[in-house]
């Protein structure tokens, strides 16, 4: 996709109440966008998910309906073929079933499953049936894929999992897995002592994501004893102590338009981009419904 018709984003605007959404991703060609555009002219990119958008609660039906249009424009007969080549070639896998309305693909999560399977043309999300739809027209791309999309569904089964877990026990690798884990527990963040932060909005932090400083304690670090945990600090460092911000604080907070390759980025801190308050939001709203329905009698 060009840089004219990507849209940096990766969810939409008034997504602050929970609003419903859903995800398309299709070949592209400038025609194609522009039909899409016209279609839902409140769809955006994002680059995270290699998908578009789409908000509303029956974002999924017009989806569905836009993509069985493009489908026969693109080629009238693309899903007979599809159909024909599955029933002489047929993939064979607990992975993946198939009814009249095309493939469907059910796999343990992996975001590396979900960024191959973004690749298969008009492939989309299914949330009531929790499987990922793809149509006939696709099958030859889901047969490019496919191998690399099982091979990652089998590596992310619980069982696979479980038997890395116990093979790392008593290793290296697990040791400073829990150094790592009793470090994030203690909530504090070291902090340049020439720059430090603002600690009345969220920031954005290499080592823990988007946080909110409540206090700088003035503590000094000890780099030398911390350099597997934070292994780019240079200079006189102290500590903060930090908290998770609220769905509130970050919708409150504007964006920084501070670039990936920005050196205020090399200081562990920064203010936070559109992109990154997006996915913040997105994670504290989910957080905050689940703790509401946890609460609820």
């Amino acid at each position: 996709m060009s840089d004219d018709d990507r849209i940096d984003d990766d969810r939409i605007d008034d997504d602050r109440d929970g609003a419903a959404r859903a995800a398309v991703s299709f070949p592209f060609d400038r025609m194609t966008v522009q039909r899409f555009r016209q279609t839902f002219p409140r769809a955006r990119w994002s680059d995270r998910q290699r998908a578009w958008i789409v908000p509303g609660k029956t974002a999924r039906r017009r989806i569905d309906r836009w993509l069985a249009l493009e489908e026969a424009r693109v080629d009238p007969f693309a899903a007979d073929k599809g159909r024909d080549a599955y029933a002489f070639e047929p993939i064979l896998s607990p992975y993946l079933n198939v009814d009249d309305d095309g493939f469907r693909i059910k796999t343990p999560y992996s975001r590396k499953l979900v960024e191959e399977i973004r690749q298969i043309p008009f492939a989309r999300w299914d949330g009531d049936s929790k499987v990922w739809r793809i149509p006939f027209a696709s099958y030859d791309a889901l047969v490019d894929h496919w191998q690399t999309i099982e091979a990652e569904a089998r590596y992310s089964e619980p069982h696979e999992r479980a038997r890395r877990a116990a093979a790392r026990k008593g290793t290296d690798e697990e040791r400073a897995t829990r150094r790592r884990v009793a470090e994030r527990r203690r909530r504090r963040l070291p902090l340049p002592v020439g720059d430090l932060p603002p600690t009345d909005r969220p920031i954005a932090t290499a080592a823990y994501g988007i946080l909110v400083l409540d206090e700088i304690t003035g503590e000094v670090v000890e780099t030398e004893d911390l350099a597997d945990l934070y292994p780019d600090l240079v200079g006189d460092h102290v500590w903060g102590i930090w908290r998770t911000p609220s769905l509130e604080e970050l919708v409150q907070t504007w964006p920084s338009r501070v670039a990936d390759g920005d050196p205020q980025r090399q200081r562990g801190w920064w203010l936070p981009t559109l992109e990154e308050l997006r996915e913040a939001r997105r994670t504290a709203r989910s957080r905050e419904q689940r703790a509401a329905r946890l609460s609820s009698p």
